[in-house]
């Protein structure tokens, strides 16, 4: 590589021109981008080692880095078995009558005779089953259940809808990329003979048509599709389970001791264990639908795979293999304007508008590009087994947070956060409270996986480089993506420095302004508003690259606060030396603090594990340096401080006094801040990561006493969500001007024990608690928060 930017820098001196960034922008000399460390790229998305060692070992493809990438929509005359001019002009056609599409053929028949379902049969008929005028009820009852969640694929819908897919994603869109190595090993754990289910992130609605269609090209088959009603109507709803979608009947949802709702859950888990038999790969979202305001997790999401753990633990199959899916967007088409609702229902024709608008829209001036992810699959029985032995003691925020805030403990209790923000649906209420546990232990650890394997994008890149850097776009852009490679964290892009620019910079054209300076500059400005929210929602996609920095970062702030004025030289701040012990403390406080949707801590990994991670990544990085206490005795001084005749001869085979006895104690480590040239910058780089969510907690404990309380919770955020919209006009942050940190913020007060719930007519009412009616308490509140916070 150095060889080769020699000889790229030695022909540009020959030619002696420098090609301009634009024809009157930035003199700059091309600059190529590699995303790759070294000869590969970083690989991503490997199983966690602790709960599923085997699969860690067994379904990894050992050449996975030497596959590289493909374009899925990328379909010439190569790609069919015929040659000619008339195939060059029918190639799509022709590729979609060569897709292997099994027979997909649902059993009625079985899931009548399932033993669930009889079970409830004859539980319901008075008779029993051998009444036949209730039989016969019961049995169009069951069909009618049966129908609203699926129907037989239709084979001629599935190419006419592969035809129809190919041409408009190759009008939208740039490319849609896919690793070679990670669909080699997801054809290895389908060839073991259990059946597929894919989970995933839910980023945009077209991931739902999207997927199946970049899986049935690369010959796994119709993957069923479990989509959530409230995203489609009743018209697109029948049209999607034609194409192999699933859906969750209503009365699935009804009290457990609801008979409707019991025979609708007996079919729904017996539809499940079918399609798990018959071996077709299942699609499950574990995130909400795009638009949701409010928790991260998705019910319905947990819904599912709660049926999926049931057949497992029953025995119907002995295994399922889960697959951690990401899809991530330059920018997501279907994102509304407005991002403070939700989606409505999508019909048949609004989709078939938004189609046309987007081909309209989009398909000339700035087309997206495309990553499909897919993680290293992993065995649910061999999770279920391991995982169990790695959850503790939990404790709510309450009983953790609450006295150390108020100032009436120091010490941190050992043990972890149980922080559940997802509702519980009634088919998972039907399960034991083991496997509730379960399932949404699992669903956090899948999660966690899905966000590690997704690429950074450009435009994640350029957001947060507008947002936090602010300098030169060129150099930082490079130095960013270095950064991001080296904490094992893979991007979407690739090429010319100046090209990915420009592509960038059109793709945020609504939400940026270039300016003309002198010399022919442009100096790029983010558009105050509007703007600023929308990067700081595509700047989410790289904290979780510098989540465990940013926590450190924020915990060595508040450890500061006290001791160095805000205001204070940096040359004074890296006199201070930092314990390890108080360390540990300010980065449990804030991994308290912060809610479990934003960190997605896997439930293996306790938070003092998390603790040490956190403080090796801020010495890798070099931001902390050790130093030793002046007090202390060297760490590298191993001699005695003193020997007693005890210790000088013993009796051979006596082990009752081991010779560490009379060695002091060791004190723990200390550190000090870099004080290199860099680190100063890097220090706030880090904790500007993290200042919207901490900037809108603390916003919020400044409303308690201005907020009108007592309030219905959905009042409440409106009112607390205004307040952030007035705070952010005269502070110019808007970055925290966001209804889901206005509704974390509520949430997790509530969880602190600030608010109270009650519940009435009108929805669950909020109050103030009796412990922070004071105002004495509330600045508390406020002062342990700001504490974390760099301005």
């Amino acid at each position: 590589m150095l060889e080769a930017q020699l000889q790229t820098q030695q022909r540009s001196s020959q030619n002696g021109r420098e090609t301009s960034l634009w024809s009157s922008g930035f003199r700059m000399k091309l600059e190529a981008v590699t995303p790759f460390l070294g000869k590969y790229r970083p690989f991503v998305g490997r199983c966690c080692q602790t709960c599923t060692p085997k699969s860690w070992e067994s379904l990894f493809h050992r050449s996975i880095m030497d596959l590289g990438f493909c374009n899925v929509i990328l379909v010439k005359e190569e790609n069919t078995r015929f040659r000619g001019w008339l195939v060059r002009r029918l190639c799509y056609f022709l590729w979609s009558l060569e897709q292997h599409i099994p027979p997909c053929q649902d059993a009625p028949q079985k899931i009548m005779e399932s033993t669930g379902v009889q079970n409830v049969i004859s539980g319901r008929a008075p008779g029993g089953a051998g009444e036949g005028q209730v039989s016969s009820l019961v049995k169009k009852v069951v069909q009618r259940i049966l129908g609203h969640i699926q129907t037989p694929p239709r084979p001629f819908l599935l190419r006419l809808f592969s035809w129809a897919m190919l041409r408009f994603l190759n009008c939208l869109f740039l490319n849609v990329q896919l690793h070679k190595g990670q669909m080699k090993m997801v054809h290895k754990a389908a060839q073991a003979g259990s059946p597929l289910v894919l989970l995933s992130t839910h980023k945009s609605l077209l991931d739902g048509i999207l997927l199946p269609f970049v899986l049935l090209s690369q010959g796994l088959g119709v993957l069923r599709v479990a989509w959530d009603p409230r995203t489609c109507s009743p018209i697109l709803s029948a049209l999607l389970k034609q194409l192999g979608g699933l859906f969750l009947p209503s009365e699935a949802n009804l009290s457990l001791d609801s008979s409707e709702g019991v025979l609708a859950r007996a079919v729904v888990q017996a539809a499940v264990e079918q399609l798990l038999l018959s071996g077709q790969p299942l699609l499950i979202f574990l995130e909400e639908p795009p638009g949701t305001q409010g928790s991260r997790l998705s019910a319905l999401g947990q819904t599912w795979l709660g049926l999926v753990v049931q057949a497992v633990q029953v025995g119907i199959v002995p295994d399922a293999m889960l697959v951690p899916v990401a899809v991530t967007y330059d920018l997501v088409p279907d994102a509304p304007r407005d991002t403070y609702h939700a989606f409505p229902p999508l019909g048949l024709w609004t989709g078939a508008l938004a189609v046309l608008r987007s081909l309209r829209g989009w398909g000339c001036s700035h087309r997206v590009c495309i990553r499909v992810h897919l993680a290293q699959p992993f065995s649910l029985q061999e999770y279920t087994i391991n995982a169990r032995s790695c959850w503790g003691s939990r404790q709510t925020l309450e009983q953790l947070l609450q006295p150390i805030v108020l100032g009436q403990c120091t010490l941190v209790p050992d043990t972890e956060k149980e922080q559940e923000w997802t509702p519980v649906t009634g088919p998972l209420l039907a399960l034991k409270e083991e496997d509730q546990l379960l399932v949404r232990m699992l669903s956090r650890h899948v999660l966690n996986a899905c966000v590690a394997s997704s690429a950074v994008m450009s435009t994640a890149i350029t957001a947060t480089l507008l947002l936090f850097k602010h300098r030169k776009l060129l150099g930082e852009f490079s130095w960013l993506t270095e950064e991001t490679l080296l904490r094992g964290f893979d991007v979407g892009f690739s090429g010319q420095l100046r090209c990915l620019v420009q592509h960038t910079l059109s793709l945020l054209r609504a939400h940026v302004a270039l300016l003309r300076v002198h010399h022919g500059d442009l100096l790029v400005v983010p558009r105050p508003g509007p703007g600023l929210i929308h990067l700081a929602r595509l700047s989410a996609g790289l904290l979780p690259a510098f989540l465990s920095e940013a926590v450190g970062a924020c915990a060595v702030r508040g450890l500061l606060a006290g001791r160095v004025p805000p205001e204070g030289p940096c040359e004074l701040q890296g006199i201070e030396l930092l314990s390890q012990k108080e360390l540990y403390r300010q980065i449990l406080l804030l991994l308290h603090l912060l809610p479990q949707d934003l960190l997605l801590l896997q439930p293996c990994q306790s938070s003092y594990c998390y603790c040490q991670e956190v403080l090796d990544r801020l010495i890798q990085c070099g931001l902390l340096v050790a130093e030793e206490n002046p007090g202390s005795r060297p760490a590298c001084d191993t001699g005695r401080q003193h020997l007693s005749a005890k210790l000088l001869w013993k009796p051979s085979g006596d082990f009752t006094d081991s010779d560490s006895d009379d060695f002091e104690e060791a004190e723990g480590r200390y550190f000090r801040l870099s004080q290199q040239s860099r680190c100063p910058d890097f220090f706030l780089f880090l904790c500007r990561l993290l200042s919207p969510p901490l900037k809108a907690f603390a916003q919020a404990a400044t409303f308690l006493h201005k907020g009108q309380l007592p309030d219905t919770e959905s009042g409440y955020v409106e009112q607390l969500f205004r307040f952030l919209q007035a705070t952010a006009q005269e502070e110019g942050f808007f970055e925290c001007a966001d209804l889901n940190l206005a509704i974390s913020a509520i949430w997790t007060f509530r969880d602190l024990g600030v608010l109270r719930q009650t519940p009435s007519p009108a929805g669950p009412v909020l109050h103030l608690s009796s412990t922070f009616v004071s105002r004495d308490n509330q600045e508390k509140l406020e002062q342990f928060i700001r504490q974390f916070i760099c301005s």
